[in-house]
């Protein structure tokens, strides 16, 4: 697998750091800290500040090491999935997530997220976990595969989808499998806004990796390792995970819901950045009691 030079560019620089409402010596932690580029704006923000760096990625929380090294033991590093983080106890002053595939995972050919170039099946955010993309396409029955594609990619072609990747089995390759998906659906569709493949393989991704399931214990965790009146900052990129972290937010108990509505990213940072196009960042903060 090809070594990953992190440089991630941070969507929401500023209302994450408003977000966060920042308290000088306060105790932060980045849930998916990527290259480091939010956690550099933290640290950066003030320097009485520490904090705690996770990423399921190997070469993500190298990266972060190398990338936050200035910081000396300002900053500690966890390498695991952050719904399986332990604090020990410790209270924080902030926790943030940037959820979803990072830019530097979609752009290196070998991991499988994109269909940009050929690589395996993969998209496995964590390699050392067993299942993978080619597993689900190639073992799943057709029932299972259009479920997925329906619930995870809010795919309305599910079912014909599934049908194809069923009767051309074996895949090998991310763009074979889209060029297949491509190729099954109406002319009008197949040149739509975007590729028909888009959302079949982010259904693959989330099953794959587990996303809701670990958002959702994120969710239900993360307020019992806040400091009262604490923050929590979350960023979506797609309509399942914001929904999740909307309603999760309004329904718990300790958590008081700062942002009514989702903050999004500016036409000035969209030119910029444009990952930050479908970011979407809900604040909740910890009840005093």
């Amino acid at each position: 697998m090809a070594d990953l030079d992190f440089h991630h560019v941070p969507v929401l620089p500023e209302a994450v750091i408003e977000g966060l409402n920042m308290q000088p010596g306060g105790r932060y932690l980045d849930a998916t800290a990527g290259g480091g580029g939010h956690s550099r704006l933290i640290l950066e923000a003030d320097p009485t500040v520490s904090l705690v760096a996770v990423d399921q990625d190997g070469a993500a929380i190298a990266a972060t090491q190398t990338n936050l090294a200035e910081f000396g033991d300002r900053v500690t590093y966890w390498h695991g999935n952050f719904a399986e983080f332990n604090s020990a106890g410790a209270l924080f002053n902030g926790i943030l997530a940037d959820l979803g595939v990072s830019s530097v995972q979609l752009d290196v050919g070998d991991r499988g997220f994109s269909f940009r170039q050929t690589a395996p099946l993969d998209m496995r955010m964590d390699p050392r976990q067993d299942l993978t993309a080619a597993a689900i396409v190639n073992h799943w029955d057709e029932v299972e595969l259009a479920n997925l594609i329906y619930t995870y990619g809010e795919e309305r072609l599910s079912r014909r989808i599934a049908r194809k990747i069923v009767a051309q089995r074996p895949w090998q390759t991310t763009t074979d499998l889209a060029e297949a998906i491509s190729y099954c659906v109406p002319r009008s569709y197949r040149y739509g806004r975007i590729h028909p493949a888009t959302r079949t393989f982010q259904a693959l991704r989330i099953a794959v990796n587990r996303e809701l399931d670990v958002l959702e214990t994120l969710l239900k965790r993360s307020p019992t390792w806040l400091a009262p009146q604490g923050r929590l900052v979350i960023i979506s990129f797609h309509s399942l995970e914001d929904r999740l972290v909307k309603h999760t937010l309004k329904d718990s108990p300790d958590l008081r819901v700062i942002t009514k509505k989702p903050v999004v990213a500016t036409e000035a940072e969209i030119n910029q950045n444009p990952r930050s196009r479908s970011a979407k960042l809900r604040v909740a903060e910890r009840n005093l009691f």
